[in-house]
């Protein structure tokens, strides 16, 4: 049996050296195909939320096109028996813009706590519900136009 020289590697070292530098390279393709997977990954998210998008607002147009013709508010005469609604409805009409029930709070010098604002939002509830408010958005109440 002769054995290797000084000179030549080992034929085990040799070889089990070329299985950890192909690993090696294995493992760095692995690497950057799984970076750019994670990045087509990101664009495919941010292209389905922009075509989901432009189908919500196609949708959208197509119901307002094809809604009927909405009959113009009209504002009761009566309001609740409560001097409050006056003066909320004041503030709609001296401001002129949508306001949130925190914002008629300050402008009404109120108080700012939690249940005062409750209560001034359950008002204006009810007067959405007498027809005399929109809310436009959630908590975003305006004063329809004449």
């Amino acid at each position: 049996m002769t054995r290797p020289s000084a000179s030549e590697p080992d034929p085990g070292t040799w070889l089990l050296n070329r299985i950890d530098n192909r690993e090696q390279a294995l493992t760095c393709q692995i690497e950057q195909a799984q970076t750019e997977i994670d990045t087509l990954t990101a664009r495919l998210g941010d292209l389905n939320e922009e075509i989901e998008h432009l189908r919500i607002t196609r949708k959208t147009l197509f119901s307002l096109a094809n809604a009927p013709d909405r009959e113009p508010v009209t504002v009761p005469s009566e309001l609740p028996d409560n001097p409050a609604y006056r003066q909320i409805l004041t503030v709609f009409a001296d401001l002129g813009r949508p306001l949130r029930a925190r914002e008629l709070c300050e402008a009404l010098d109120l108080s700012l706590a939690h249940t005062g604002i409750q209560n001034l939002r359950a008002k204006l509830k009810r007067l959405v519900g007498h027809g005399v408010l929109m809310e436009t958005e959630p908590g975003l109440f305006v004063q329809p136009r004449p």
